[in-house]
């Protein structure tokens, strides 16, 4: 697996830590989790624009 070096406010990552403990899960595997539903949700909404504009286009062009 590789590493990545991220730089985040150390107030943060205390933030991110307590999540982490309190769901009994690593750093790592909540950060990789976070990034998951961002990059899914991220797509689901370039697929709903993508839909938008061609039902605009369509209207468009009759």
């Amino acid at each position: 697996m590789a590493r990545v070096l991220i730089s985040m406010p150390e107030r943060f990552l205390d933030e991110i830590d307590q999540v982490a403990g309190n769901e009994n899960r690593t750093r790592s595997e909540l950060i990789r989790e976070a990034l998951r539903s961002y990059m899914y949700r991220s797509q689901i909404r370039n697929s709903q624009k993508s839909a938008k504009n061609a039902e605009i286009l369509e209207a468009l062009l009759g």
